[in-house]
């Protein structure tokens, strides 16, 4: 006798047993939404063909809070992270893999929309999801009141631009520093959302894939010394890990600081420091003195840099710094943040 065909809209344990209905999950669910030829044959790995000296890996998690929210979701921060985490190692990225954890009683509809999210940001920085796997745990919070969450585990591989070669230690005095945009946006706007606060503009995520931006500032040819992403700890901790890793001071303008009146009014009234919030599609660059207009000219081109500005310069000043010149014309020593002031923001 023929079992009934069952119809779920919740994740259940049974999606995660690697049977009938997992592979329903699959076939219905993620392989449509992600569908390309490494991913096609649902095999145990992807084979990537491969061409170049040097490969660049990296690997991440992301377990934000709640899932979507205002300018993004789980989904985009996983990809985008993750292409964001090899294009500053001066890599063009080629393939990720997708690793699901799925708690029961999420919704499928939630699950379509984050995977639809994933798909596209995936076109959008160029890459391919080569390869994934599928968990479902145990409901660990009882009530409808508390929503169902997943969370994502990504890995990427991308081939090294040749004749790129971005380290701390070639950082000099004099050279300038670049961030790629107004800050502190993606904090502001998930606190903004757990909070229930509103503000006269609606604070969006700024998550975004940066391969495109980070590829027309390599193909300037300018000397760039240093690439790295803002997420925790903000552009404070990124200036903090310069310094130490440099040996040399940074000193920044708060006036050349972007931010937006809308984030900057958030932070201000939740006693936030906007440079020490979380941003997932803003980089900071140290450049040399003499190719800073190439590469503003390189950001301010692209749609993801059109708010590039010169915010400082590393200086020879010992011991090793990082000093705000403030807008009260005062000097305050900008240190790294000691925790999360915002957990689970990735």
């Amino acid at each position: 006798m023929t079992q009934p065909r069952a119809t779920h809209d919740h994740v259940v344990l049974a999606h995660g047993g690697g049977g009938e209905l997992m592979g329903r999950l699959i076939r219905e669910h993620i392989v449509p939404r992600l569908d390309n030829p490494w991913l096609a044959g649902l095999t145990d790995g992807a084979v990537v063909p491969w061409s170049g000296d040097a490969v660049v890996f990296t690997t991440d998690s992301y377990v934000v809070t709640p899932l979507e929210f205002p300018g993004g979701d789980i989904g985009r921060l996983a990809v985008a992270g993750t292409v964001n985490d090899l294009a500053v190692m001066g890599a063009e990225p080629v393939a990720l893999s997708l690793g699901l954890i799925l708690e029961e009683g999420l919704p499928l509809a939630v699950l379509d929309r984050v995977l639809d999210s994933v798909a596209a940001t995936a076109r959008e920085a160029g890459i391919a999801i080569a390869s994934g796997d599928t968990k479902v745990i145990e409901r660990r919070t009882a009530g409808s009141e508390a929503a169902a969450q997943m969370f994502i585990n990504t890995a990427g591989v991308g081939r090294r631009r040749p004749g790129l070669h971005l380290d701390v230690a070639r950082i000099e005095p004099g050279d300038a520093v670049l961030v790629t945009g107004p800050l502190a946006e993606h904090g502001l706007a998930i606190l903004s959302v757990r909070a229930g606060l509103e503000f006269e503009s609606t604070l969006r995520s700024d998550v975004a894939p940066l391969s495109g931006l980070l590829a027309a500032v390599f193909a300037t040819g300018a000397v760039v010394r240093f690439v790295r992403d803002a997420t925790r700890g903000g552009v404070a901790g990124v200036l903090a890990d310069i310094a130490a890793g440099c040996g040399q001071s940074v000193e920044i303008d708060e006036h050349a600081v972007p931010l937006s009146p809308t984030a900057r009014h958030a932070a201000e009234m939740l006693g936030l420091d906007p440079l020490a919030v979380a941003n997932e599609g803003k980089c900071v660059l140290v450049v040399a003195a003499a190719d800073v207009e190439r590469v503003l000219a390189a950001c301010r081109s692209h749609p993801l840099g059109r708010g590039a500005a010169v915010v400082g310069r590393v200086t020879a000043s010992q011991p090793p710094l990082v000093e705000l010149l403030t807008r009260a014309g005062g000097r305050r020593i900008v240190q790294r943040p000691y925790g999360e002031d915002l957990p689970r923001i990735c």
